[in-house]
């Protein structure tokens, strides 16, 4: 698992699937070919990020915390090689939420992007 740090791969991946949960929001996203030749295509790469609606600097570094040691615990053996995934924070949410709740919503938002996509009605 790699950790992104480019706002270039935060800005692509905002434009992907996305699933919120109670806890956090998480977007992922496919490589492109392109971008598979740059990065080995069997790697996960993960972000993390908190906007300032989360708290201060220690709210915010707490819910990135957490947020870290869910996605080692399950990125592993739930996300798909070549995919990037970015974890949001969410207020009041992330820092206070049962990490054992944090977990089962990682599990609900993986098991959701990588799912096919639905038939729009209308």
């Amino acid at each position: 698992m790699q950790v992104l740090t480019k706002r270039a791969d935060f800005l692509k991946a905002a434009r992907a699937r996305r699933q919120g949960t109670s806890g956090f929001t998480l977007q992922a996203r496919a490589r492109s070919a392109e971008e598979a030749a740059r990065v080995d295509p069997a790697l996960v790469r993960v972000g993390f990020t908190c906007s300032k609606k989360v708290g201060n600097a220690v709210a915010r570094n707490r819910a990135k915390r957490r947020l870290r040691e869910v996605a080692r615990a399950l990125l592993p053996e739930g996300g798909q090689p070549g995919y990037d995934y970015v974890l949001i924070g969410r207020p009041g949410a992330t820092a206070e939420r049962a990490f054992t709740d944090l977990l089962g919503d990682m599990r609900y938002a993986l098991r959701r992007v990588h799912e096919a996509p639905r038939e729009k009605r209308g």
